[in-house]
């Protein structure tokens, strides 16, 4: 059966350039790659045919041989297709590995320095702590390098060995046969775990980790104008590090608690006020203590209804790594007195009657009834 056109098989003209060659076949091996395609015998031969296409076209020497003389020509001199290529690469090798094995061609190798893990602490703060800044301090649980083997996982004074399975690489290869020939695949030791070493003798404080939990005292600093979106990084002070490496950060999580008497919107404050029904209707002067301590006068003119907010500037939060600040916004809130005496009745009763206003009289009460029909 005569063979296909290659530059028809990796779709491409034949003028294409190399990296034209190299751009469709992967696109073309990643589509029909037999692990893509489990079971689909069609999609494996399809996948032959690419191979053997790009085999040809990414070599200029076979490719002008192709051109000249057809697929046999271009086979001349390599041994024809299905030959055993040992550990010839596909323009590289290593191309092919990352495409359809992840990159696991390159060592896994964990056996340098090792970045100690982030830690997480939930810090709740006041609303005064958010105007004025301040310095909490927090208990961190954390692991920290062991103190009796300095981290190295080894008992003191006893030997740490050269593991004997990949003699100290961290790393072992195993060669797989397959259609493509040989794959040879870098793997991590199973036996050290990539370390290069075996410790006959664990230190005994850490069992062999290298790292113990312990309960760290430490002063964090919360700066003005924080939210509930704030997060504060204190470097080195997370979980220690492997192997030599750093320790990790601290990441403080901010929770703003709510105020009994102050309302937070971005960096404005909202504060109700009640004042009585005749500071409304007669005017008044109200001083008002703002979230730093500092008391503040608000002018509020007669006829005032409730729901006037009157603004402070510059009363209300710092905006966080700003000089600006936000304002104090006080809002009135008309109180309806709900106790009155004898005497408080008959002053709104002659004042309705002076405004024109309909007031309905109470119903007396049962007992107030039984002394008036008995005359006293």
């Amino acid at each position: 059966m005569a063979k296909k056109d290659y530059y028809e098989v990796l779709g491409v003209s034949r003028s294409a350039s190399a990296d034209e060659i190299k751009r469709a076949f992967r696109k073309l091996a990643a589509k029909y790659h037999p692990d893509a395609n489990p079971g689909d015998k069609d999609a494996e031969e399809r996948f032959k045919e690419i191979n053997e296409a790009y085999q040809v076209l990414s070599d200029p020497e076979k490719r002008a041989r192709y051109d000249q003389f057809g697929a046999a020509g271009a086979e001349a001199g390599f041994g024809g297709p299905g030959a055993d290529f040992g550990f010839a690469t596909f323009g590289g090798f290593g191309d092919i590995f990352d495409m359809f094995f992840g990159g696991q061609g390159q060592s896994s190798r964990r056996a340098g320095p090792e970045r100690g893990a982030d830690l997480r602490y939930d810090l709740t703060v006041t609303l005064e702590d958010v105007a004025n800044g301040a310095e909490k301090d927090v208990k961190v649980v954390r692991e920290e390098t062991c103190a009796r083997c300095h981290g190295n996982q080894a008992e003191p004074g006893t030997r740490i060995e050269t593991c004997p399975d990949c003699r100290g690489r961290g790393e072992i290869e195993r060669i797989q046969e397959s259609f493509l020939g040989r794959i040879r695949r870098i793997e991590t030791c199973p036996r050290c775990r990539g370390t290069g070493r075996v410790i006959p003798q664990p230190c005994k404080a850490c069992a062999g980790r290298g790292v113990v939990r312990a309960e760290k005292r430490l002063t964090v600093k919360v700066p003005p104008g924080v939210d509930d979106s704030t997060r504060l990084r204190v470097a080195g002070e997370g979980a220690a590090g492997r192997r030599g490496g750093g320790p990790g950060d601290l990441i403080v999580f901010i929770h703003v608690a709510e105020h009994d008497r102050f309302r937070r919107d971005g960096d404005d404050l909202w504060l109700d006020v009640p004042i009585g029904f005749a500071q409304a209707a007669l005017g008044t002067e109200l001083t008002v203590t703002n979230i730093n301590g500092h008391e503040e006068t608000i002018h509020v003119p007669s006829g005032t209804q409730t729901g006037s907010v009157f603004r402070v500037p510059r009363a209300g939060l710092p905006r966080l790594g700003s000089s600006v600040r936000g304002n104090l916004n006080v809002r009135v809130v008309v109180e309806v007195p709900t106790h009155l005496t004898a005497k408080e009745r008959e002053i709104l009763r002659a004042w309705a009657e002076l405004r024109g206003e309909v007031v309905t009289q109470e119903d007396k009460s049962l007992l107030r009834k039984m002394k008036d029909a008995l005359g006293r």
